[in-house]
Protein backbone atom coordinates (compact mmCIF):
# COMPACT_ATOMS: atom_id res chain seq x y z
CA UNK A 1 0.00 0.00 0.00
CA UNK A 2 1.98 3.21 -1.18
CA UNK A 3 1.96 5.82 1.57
CA UNK A 4 -0.50 8.11 -0.18
CA UNK A 5 -3.03 5.83 -0.10
CA UNK A 6 -2.43 4.87 3.33
CA UNK A 7 -3.14 8.33 4.39
CA UNK A 8 -6.16 8.26 2.76
CA UNK A 9 -7.51 5.13 4.30
CA UNK A 10 -6.16 6.92 7.11
CA UNK A 11 -8.03 9.84 6.93
CA UNK A 12 -11.44 8.44 5.52
CA UNK A 13 -11.21 6.01 9.12
CA UNK A 14 -11.06 9.54 11.12
CA UNK A 15 -13.66 10.83 9.65
CA UNK A 16 -16.38 7.88 9.91
CA UNK A 17 -15.16 8.17 13.96
CA UNK A 18 -16.08 11.56 14.01
CA UNK A 19 -19.37 11.52 12.13
CA UNK A 20 -19.80 8.87 14.77
CA UNK A 21 -19.29 11.45 17.70
CA UNK A 22 -21.09 13.94 17.01
CA UNK A 23 -25.13 14.43 15.48
CA UNK A 24 -23.66 16.57 12.73
CA UNK A 25 -20.11 17.26 10.95
CA UNK A 26 -19.66 20.72 8.16
CA UNK A 27 -17.74 19.94 5.57
CA UNK A 28 -14.95 22.58 6.21
CA UNK A 29 -14.51 21.38 9.87
CA UNK A 30 -13.57 18.30 8.16
CA UNK A 31 -10.98 20.50 6.14
CA UNK A 32 -9.91 21.99 8.82
CA UNK A 33 -9.23 19.36 11.24
CA UNK A 34 -7.45 17.21 8.07
CA UNK A 35 -5.58 20.23 6.54
CA UNK A 36 -7.43 19.22 3.45
CA UNK A 37 -9.50 20.79 0.47
CA UNK A 38 -13.40 20.96 0.34
CA UNK A 39 -12.90 18.86 -2.64
CA UNK A 40 -10.59 16.27 -1.19
CA UNK A 41 -13.49 16.14 1.63
CA UNK A 42 -16.23 15.67 -0.78
CA UNK A 43 -14.28 12.65 -1.93
CA UNK A 44 -13.50 10.80 0.91
CA UNK A 45 -17.84 11.39 1.77
CA UNK A 46 -18.40 9.81 -0.89
CA UNK A 47 -16.26 6.70 -0.54
CA UNK A 48 -18.04 6.17 2.55
CA UNK A 49 -21.00 6.35 0.52
CA UNK A 50 -20.18 3.72 -1.59
CA UNK A 51 -18.84 1.75 1.36
CA UNK A 52 -22.56 1.03 2.60
CA UNK A 53 -22.36 3.87 5.41
CA UNK A 54 -25.65 5.53 5.48
CA UNK A 55 -24.72 9.15 4.87
CA UNK A 56 -27.25 12.28 5.41
CA UNK A 57 -26.17 15.69 3.89
CA UNK A 58 -27.77 18.90 3.90
CA UNK A 59 -26.88 21.78 1.75
CA UNK A 60 -25.27 24.42 4.41
CA UNK A 61 -25.57 21.95 7.75
CA UNK A 62 -23.30 18.50 7.39
CA UNK A 63 -23.05 15.54 7.34
CA UNK A 64 -24.39 12.70 9.80
CA UNK A 65 -24.97 9.05 9.50
CA UNK A 66 -28.32 7.35 10.18
CA UNK A 67 -30.06 6.91 13.18
CA UNK A 68 -29.27 3.23 14.48
CA UNK A 69 -25.90 2.93 12.11
CA UNK A 70 -22.89 2.30 14.49
CA UNK A 71 -19.69 0.02 13.70
CA UNK A 72 -17.95 -1.39 16.50
CA UNK A 73 -15.14 0.63 18.34
CA UNK A 74 -12.01 1.59 16.47
CA UNK A 75 -8.99 -0.37 18.01
CA UNK A 76 -6.37 1.87 19.94
CA UNK A 77 -3.03 2.43 19.60
CA UNK A 78 -0.48 1.51 22.28
CA UNK A 79 0.49 5.28 22.72
CA UNK A 80 -3.49 6.35 22.55
CA UNK A 81 -3.61 3.26 25.38
CA UNK A 82 -0.97 4.83 27.69
CA UNK A 83 -2.25 8.67 27.53
CA UNK A 84 -5.47 6.84 29.11
CA UNK A 85 -3.80 6.87 32.26
CA UNK A 86 -2.74 10.62 32.44
CA UNK A 87 -5.82 11.84 31.03
CA UNK A 88 -7.53 10.01 34.35
CA UNK A 89 -4.89 11.25 37.08
CA UNK A 90 -5.26 14.76 35.17
CA UNK A 91 -9.54 14.19 35.57
CA UNK A 92 -8.53 13.23 39.56
CA UNK A 93 -6.77 16.66 40.56
CA UNK A 94 -8.82 19.26 38.49
CA UNK A 95 -12.23 17.59 38.24
CA UNK A 96 -15.02 17.55 41.06
CA UNK A 97 -15.76 14.47 42.80
CA UNK A 98 -19.12 13.82 40.88
CA UNK A 99 -17.30 14.67 37.18
CA UNK A 100 -14.08 12.57 38.07
CA UNK A 101 -16.48 9.50 39.25
CA UNK A 102 -18.18 9.59 35.95
CA UNK A 103 -15.26 10.37 33.84
CA UNK A 104 -13.70 7.28 35.68
CA UNK A 105 -16.60 5.18 34.95
CA UNK A 106 -16.59 6.47 31.17
CA UNK A 107 -13.15 5.53 31.27
CA UNK A 108 -13.40 2.07 32.09
CA UNK A 109 -15.65 1.30 29.46
CA UNK A 110 -12.79 2.50 27.00
CA UNK A 111 -9.80 0.30 28.29
CA UNK A 112 -12.21 -2.59 28.68
CA UNK A 113 -11.82 -3.16 24.41
CA UNK A 114 -7.99 -2.42 24.55
CA UNK A 115 -5.89 -5.26 23.48
CA UNK A 116 -4.41 -7.99 26.67
CA UNK A 117 -0.99 -6.22 26.63
CA UNK A 118 -2.61 -2.50 26.73
CA UNK A 119 -4.42 -3.20 29.57
CA UNK A 120 -1.29 -4.37 31.36
CA UNK A 121 0.75 -1.41 30.02
CA UNK A 122 -1.91 0.95 31.30
CA UNK A 123 -2.28 -0.85 35.17
CA UNK A 124 1.51 -1.01 35.16
CA UNK A 125 1.80 2.92 34.47
CA UNK A 126 -1.06 4.27 36.91
CA UNK A 127 0.79 4.12 39.50
CA UNK A 128 4.29 5.62 38.00
CA UNK A 129 2.16 8.79 36.98
CA UNK A 130 1.52 11.16 40.35
CA UNK A 131 -0.43 14.62 40.35
CA UNK A 132 0.38 16.32 43.01
CA UNK A 133 -2.78 17.78 44.83
CA UNK A 134 -3.29 21.98 44.87
CA UNK A 135 -2.67 23.81 48.33
CA UNK A 136 -5.64 25.69 47.99
CA UNK A 137 -8.68 22.85 47.13
CA UNK A 138 -10.60 23.84 43.36
CA UNK A 139 -13.64 22.76 45.20
CA UNK A 140 -14.77 23.07 48.46
CA UNK A 141 -15.21 19.33 50.21
CA UNK A 142 -18.88 20.24 51.09
CA UNK A 143 -19.74 20.37 47.22
CA UNK A 144 -18.53 17.74 45.44
CA UNK A 145 -20.79 18.58 42.63
CA UNK A 146 -19.74 22.22 41.30
CA UNK A 147 -18.55 21.23 38.17
CA UNK A 148 -21.13 18.63 37.12
CA UNK A 149 -23.95 20.83 37.76
CA UNK A 150 -22.76 23.55 36.04
CA UNK A 151 -22.41 21.46 33.05
CA UNK A 152 -25.69 19.91 33.38
CA UNK A 153 -27.21 23.08 33.60
CA UNK A 154 -25.17 24.40 30.46
CA UNK A 155 -26.22 21.20 28.10
CA UNK A 156 -30.15 22.01 29.31
CA UNK A 157 -30.12 25.72 29.61
CA UNK A 158 -31.85 25.32 32.90
CA UNK A 159 -31.34 27.75 35.82
CA UNK A 160 -28.88 26.88 39.22
CA UNK A 161 -29.11 28.39 42.47
CA UNK A 162 -25.56 29.20 44.09
CA UNK A 163 -24.73 30.25 47.35
CA UNK A 164 -21.07 32.56 46.27
CA UNK A 165 -19.20 34.51 48.40
CA UNK A 166 -17.05 36.66 46.28
CA UNK A 167 -13.83 38.61 46.85
CA UNK A 168 -15.51 41.58 48.36
CA UNK A 169 -18.45 39.88 50.39
CA UNK A 170 -18.44 39.57 53.97
CA UNK A 171 -20.82 36.52 54.02
CA UNK A 172 -21.67 34.33 50.60
CA UNK A 173 -24.74 35.55 48.87
CA UNK A 174 -27.54 33.51 47.22
CA UNK A 175 -27.18 33.94 43.21
CA UNK A 176 -29.64 32.77 40.68
CA UNK A 177 -27.46 32.42 37.43
CA UNK A 178 -27.77 30.73 33.79
CA UNK A 179 -24.46 29.58 33.14
CA UNK A 180 -23.59 29.73 29.21
CA UNK A 181 -19.51 28.04 29.75
CA UNK A 182 -16.93 27.20 31.82
CA UNK A 183 -13.34 28.72 31.61
CA UNK A 184 -10.24 27.13 33.41
CA UNK A 185 -7.59 29.78 34.04
CA UNK A 186 -4.93 30.34 37.10
CA UNK A 187 -5.78 26.61 38.74
CA UNK A 188 -9.42 27.54 38.86
CA UNK A 189 -12.58 26.81 37.02
CA UNK A 190 -14.76 29.59 36.73
CA UNK A 191 -18.42 29.29 35.56
CA UNK A 192 -19.43 31.71 32.96
CA UNK A 193 -22.83 32.86 33.53
CA UNK A 194 -25.57 35.56 33.35
CA UNK A 195 -26.68 36.88 37.09
CA UNK A 196 -30.23 37.40 37.60
CA UNK A 197 -29.53 39.28 40.61
CA UNK A 198 -26.37 41.81 38.20
CA UNK A 199 -28.80 41.94 35.13
CA UNK A 200 -25.51 40.84 33.67
CA UNK A 201 -22.65 38.15 32.87
CA UNK A 202 -20.74 37.27 35.74
CA UNK A 203 -17.64 34.68 36.71
CA UNK A 204 -17.69 32.72 39.75
CA UNK A 205 -14.98 30.80 41.03
CA UNK A 206 -15.50 27.35 41.83
CA UNK A 207 -13.64 26.95 45.23
CA UNK A 208 -16.16 30.30 46.26
CA UNK A 209 -19.63 28.55 45.87
CA UNK A 210 -20.24 26.97 49.31
CA UNK A 211 -23.88 25.58 47.53
CA UNK A 212 -25.53 24.71 44.18
CA UNK A 213 -28.51 23.37 43.42
CA UNK A 214 -29.92 22.77 39.67
CA UNK A 215 -33.44 23.75 38.89
CA UNK A 216 -35.82 23.09 36.21
CA UNK A 217 -36.64 26.48 35.22
CA UNK A 218 -35.29 27.51 31.49
CA UNK A 219 -33.32 30.34 30.93
CA UNK A 220 -34.73 33.30 31.10
CA UNK A 221 -33.44 34.73 27.54
CA UNK A 222 -31.37 33.64 24.79
CA UNK A 223 -27.41 34.32 25.61
CA UNK A 224 -24.82 34.69 23.56
CA UNK A 225 -22.22 31.90 22.74
CA UNK A 226 -19.50 31.24 24.50
CA UNK A 227 -16.63 32.63 22.36
CA UNK A 228 -18.48 35.89 21.44
CA UNK A 229 -18.72 36.65 25.72
CA UNK A 230 -14.58 35.79 25.64
CA UNK A 231 -14.26 38.04 23.09
CA UNK A 232 -16.27 40.97 24.85
CA UNK A 233 -13.82 40.23 27.80
CA UNK A 234 -10.58 41.58 25.86
CA UNK A 235 -9.94 44.80 26.99
CA UNK A 236 -7.41 47.66 24.66
CA UNK A 237 -3.35 46.22 25.44
CA UNK A 238 -1.24 48.58 27.06
CA UNK A 239 2.33 48.61 24.68
CA UNK A 240 5.02 46.42 25.69
CA UNK A 241 7.97 48.37 27.24
CA UNK A 242 11.55 47.05 27.41
CA UNK A 243 13.23 46.51 31.02
CA UNK A 244 16.78 46.12 31.96
CA UNK A 245 17.78 44.44 35.33
CA UNK A 246 20.62 43.08 36.24
CA UNK A 247 21.01 40.38 39.05
CA UNK A 248 23.85 38.26 40.81
CA UNK A 249 24.45 34.57 39.42
CA UNK A 250 23.69 33.02 42.23
CA UNK A 251 20.55 34.67 42.79
CA UNK A 252 19.55 34.15 38.84
CA UNK A 253 17.90 30.73 39.27
CA UNK A 254 15.05 32.12 41.47
CA UNK A 255 14.23 34.67 38.79
CA UNK A 256 13.82 32.80 36.27
CA UNK A 257 11.85 30.30 38.17
CA UNK A 258 8.96 32.99 37.72
CA UNK A 259 10.25 35.54 34.43
CA UNK A 260 8.10 33.45 31.89
CA UNK A 261 4.92 35.76 33.59
CA UNK A 262 6.46 38.80 33.46
CA UNK A 263 7.52 39.52 29.86
CA UNK A 264 10.60 37.47 29.74
CA UNK A 265 12.88 37.75 26.44
CA UNK A 266 16.75 37.11 26.91
CA UNK A 267 19.23 37.13 29.27
CA UNK A 268 22.87 37.01 28.72
CA UNK A 269 26.39 37.27 31.07
CA UNK A 270 27.71 40.84 31.98
CA UNK A 271 31.08 40.16 34.25
CA UNK A 272 29.96 38.35 37.52
CA UNK A 273 25.98 39.49 37.15
CA UNK A 274 22.95 38.13 34.87
CA UNK A 275 21.87 40.62 32.46
CA UNK A 276 17.42 39.91 32.14
CA UNK A 277 15.60 41.82 29.09
CA UNK A 278 11.79 41.92 29.59
CA UNK A 279 8.88 43.62 27.44
CA UNK A 280 5.89 44.18 29.94
CA UNK A 281 2.95 46.18 29.59
CA UNK A 282 2.60 47.46 33.50
CA UNK A 283 5.44 48.64 34.79
CA UNK A 284 3.39 51.33 37.55
CA UNK A 285 2.04 48.19 39.52
CA UNK A 286 2.26 44.69 38.47
CA UNK A 287 6.14 43.96 37.31
CA UNK A 288 7.97 46.27 40.10
CA UNK A 289 5.62 44.43 42.66
CA UNK A 290 7.06 41.34 41.27
CA UNK A 291 10.81 42.58 41.32
CA UNK A 292 10.84 44.40 45.10
CA UNK A 293 10.80 40.32 46.38
CA UNK A 294 14.58 40.79 44.75
CA UNK A 295 15.55 44.44 45.14
CA UNK A 296 18.48 42.97 47.24
CA UNK A 297 19.58 40.90 44.85
CA UNK A 298 18.68 43.28 41.59
CA UNK A 299 19.70 46.54 40.01
CA UNK A 300 17.09 48.02 37.95
CA UNK A 301 18.80 49.43 34.23
CA UNK A 302 15.85 50.98 32.40
CA UNK A 303 13.14 52.35 31.87
CA UNK A 304 13.71 55.69 34.62
CA UNK A 305 9.66 55.08 34.86
CA UNK A 306 10.54 51.34 36.26
CA UNK A 307 13.13 52.77 38.56
CA UNK A 308 10.54 55.29 39.86
CA UNK A 309 7.86 53.14 40.16
CA UNK A 310 10.29 50.31 42.42
CA UNK A 311 11.66 53.57 44.58
CA UNK A 312 7.70 54.64 45.46
CA UNK A 313 6.78 51.19 46.41
CA UNK A 314 10.01 51.25 48.28
CA UNK A 315 8.89 54.75 50.35
CA UNK A 316 5.40 53.09 50.84
CA UNK A 317 6.92 50.03 52.21
CA UNK A 318 9.30 52.35 54.76
CA UNK A 319 6.58 54.74 55.71
CA UNK A 320 4.50 51.81 56.90
CA UNK A 321 7.08 50.19 58.93
CA UNK A 322 8.07 53.90 60.70
CA UNK A 323 4.16 54.17 61.78
CA UNK A 324 4.91 50.47 62.78
CA UNK A 325 7.49 51.78 65.30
Amino acid sequence: MSIDIKKRFDRIVEILIQLQSKRVVKAQELADRFDVSLRTIYRDIKSLEQAGVPLIGEAGMGYSIMDGYRLPPVTFSKEEALCFVATEKLAEKYLDQTSAAQYASALMKIKAILKSHDQDLVTNMQDQIIMRKQHVPIFPEKVPHVLSTAIEAIANKKQITILYQGIKDDTAQHRVIEPIGIVHEIGYWYIVAYCLQRHDFRQFRSDRIDDITSSEIPFSKIHIPMDEYLSSQKHPELPKITSRITVTREFAPYIRWQRNNYGYKSERKSGDKIEMTFECRDIEEEFPRWLMMFGDNIKIEEPEELKHSFKKLFQAIQNNINSIV
